[in-house]
């Protein structure tokens, strides 16, 4: 696997570059698509190829242990062979899964001991295991077993559980080093920087993080209900001491302005589910802002959900008759919004990378981010 940092834009940090996997080529900036359970909601595996054209997908350790587990996704030969899923994958450590379940998980120096949300079961994640997990599910990247502290986080417990992160990933490193790959392809493992919104916290989580060497670097513990202010600049001081030469992927960012900012900052990789779960519920991100399809606006609207992306889902179908599908509760409603949102954020990424390329980023980036920003 190889990252190839080929420009920086000239009025901000923006970067475009290359990563190739042993499952096909990712250009830089790129958005992720989130498929917890093996599948992005509503959407084809064939759709996101032809229609959309991602490139990487993600896939969730906590989600896909519990069910269907890793008895059969071995079986079937890894995530890629069970889902069809033929390019890169990348898996969440299932870190912000056990912390979003509150009062049903315990954590300690050890791991973390949680409840399954499906049938009240009793399970333990530690580095070791989730390295493993993660080994057998098979995805070309994979994430450290981290602890993603809330917002508000007091000092003291950001910067303890930032220490206890840090041990963690010695951990999970060295039993990298024990397991062999299972699929005969090369998997590469991403560290996460962590510290909540403390400057000093943050400059020595990169820094340990920065001193792994391992193949990328993530940014955690961001969008999780501080103010973009505070993401901005927390994201702006890790990049200044991440190396250049590693993709950095921030993860769980964000809406389009959100991308765009941290684009600015020197971020090559997002995911979010704010495309496809605001799909299902009828909010559309397009290139002149975002719409609540269920505004009775656009009832008798019969022009093209987005005109400037095209396609089957932004261009073929009218704002009309996808509100008629979203207030009649079809199902056809969910998937073509969730293939409009998610064309429109793999077009907003690669609009910026042709920028970057062009040396236009940073003024283009200061139109766009008022334009995908306000309501229509």
């Amino acid at each position: 696997m190889t990252f190839e940092h080929t420009h920086t834009d000239r009025g901000s940090g923006a970067r475009a570059g290359t990563l190739t996997t042993a499952h096909g080529v990712i250009h830089t900036p790129i958005f992720m698509p989130v498929g917890t359970a093996g599948s992005v909601k509503a959407v084809h595996q064939r759709e996101l190829e032809s229609d959309i054209n991602a490139e990487i997908i993600l896939g969730n350790t906590y989600h896909l242990y519990l069910r269907p587990g890793l008895e059969l996704i071995e079986k079937a030969g890894g995530l890629h062979k069970f889902n069809g899923w033929s390019r890169a994958m990348l898996t969440d450590s299932g870190g912000y899964q056990v912390y979003s379940l509150g009062a049903n998980r315990k954590i300690t120096e050890e791991g973390v001991m949680f409840k399954s949300h499906i049938d009240g079961s009793k399970h333990v994640f530690t580095p070791e295991n989730v390295m493993d997990i993660q080994r057998t599910i098979g995805a070309d990247i994979i994430m450290a077993f981290d602890e993603c502290t809330p917002y508000p986080c007091e000092y003291g417990y950001a910067q303890k559980s930032m220490g206890m992160t840090h041990r963690w990933l010695t951990r999970c490193i060295e039993q990298l080093s024990k397991v062999d790959y299972k699929y005969g392809y090369e998997q590469v493992l991403f560290p996460i920087v962590q510290g909540s919104v403390y400057k000093d916290l943050r400059e020595q989580s990169a820094e340990f993080i920065a001193r792994q060497e391992q193949f990328g670097n993530a940014i955690g513990g961001l969008s999780v209900g501080e103010p973009h202010e505070d993401m901005y600049a927390m994201t702006n001081l890790v990049c200044s001491i991440l190396p250049s030469s590693k993709p950095r992927y921030l993860m769980g960012v964000g809406t389009p302005e959100n991308i765009l900012e941290c684009i600015a900052l020197g971020i090559d990789m997002f995911d979010c589910v704010m495309p496809t779960r605001n799909a299902r519920n009828g909010m559309l991100f397009t290139t002149e802002g975002i719409i609540n399809i269920r505004n009775e606006k656009w009832k008798d609207d019969l022009s093209p959900i987005d005109a400037q992306l095209g396609g089957y889902a932004s261009g073929s179908h009218s704002k009309a008759y996808l509100r008629h599908l979203i207030i009649n509760k079809e199902i056809l409603g969910a998937q073509i919004a969730t293939l409009h949102n998610l064309t429109f954020y793999l077009w907003l990424v690669r609009e910026a990378r042709k920028q970057i390329l062009e040396g236009t980023f940073a003024a283009w980036k200061n139109r766009m981010v008022e334009k995908v920003s306000r309501r229509l």
